[in-house]
Parts: structure tokens; sequence; C-alpha cells
């Protein structure tokens, strides 16, 4: 299994911005990357500078969100809707994007209820529970 560290993570994300800016070739993750960092200017700052990334701690009291956190829940809500994991997903994400007019913000409510999930398991103990988090979303696309 790929379990990358924080710091693989901030690198890949600003190694994604730094060959999108230099119209360099792109791996097919990093494109995906490149796609939602372009959708997020007001991170751009924090992408440019490896090793200030590196060094950057993102606390509440900062009233600062984590730029990579957000974008890596980007990327891992495009790859559930890209194999339908869990199975149901596409469809509530679906219908939720077309409540919402606007398939970026579906996915930035998908990412509260993908929070909850894992919130929910690591306070349980037990795995995430796919069907709360399709519910999740289900709800949200039909209030």
């Amino acid at each position: 299994m790929f379990s990358p560290s924080q710091n693989d993570v901030r690198l890949f994300f600003c190694t994604a911005y730094r060959k999108q800016l230099g119209g360099e070739p792109l791996t097919p993750m990093e494109a995906i990357a490149a796609d939602w960092i372009a959708e997020h200017p007001e991170y751009h700052a924090d992408l440019t500078d490896a090793d200030a990334a590196l060094s950057a701690s993102y606390t509440v009291e900062e009233g600062r969100s984590n730029p990579f956190l957000h974008l890596s829940m980007h990327l891992s809500i495009t790859e559930q809707l890209s194999v339908d994991q869990p199975v149901g997903i596409k469809q509530a994400f679906a219908l939720l994007a077309a409540k919402r007019g606007s398939a970026h913000e579906a996915q930035h409510e998908l990412m509260e209820c993908l929070g909850e999930m894992l919130w929910a398991s690591q306070r349980s103990g037990l795995p995430p529970d796919g069907e709360a988090y399709i519910d999740c979303v289900r709800r949200r696309a039909t209030r």
C-alpha cells in the first residue's frame, strides 16, 4: 500500500505546480493535481516555495486551511469518482453537482462528508463506513 509522508505529499504538489508553470510534462496524477491547483489560486504562494512548504504548520489557531490537505482531498475524491468507490458515490456526486450547479462546489461538500466518515472511523476504531459517506452526500443533494 502506498503511504506517502507529509513531506512527500507537499513535494508532490509543489513539483506539480512548478512543472505546470514551466510547461513541463506532467505525470497523469500530476496533471489531475495541476487542474485542482489551478482551481485554487489562493494556494499558489504556498506551492511556490517547496522548502517553506515542508516547514509550514497549518493550525486552527492560524485561521488558514491546509492547502495540501485540501488538494489531497480533491485528488482522493476525483479517484473515488473515477472508479465509483464506494459504489454509488459517483451517482450521489452527480446529484449533488446538479443541485449545486458546480462540480467544484459539490467536491467541497463531499470533503465534509469524507471528513465526517474518517473522523467517525478514527473515533470508533471501525473501518470507514462507505454507506454513511454516500448517505451524507445524498442528504446534501436533497436539501
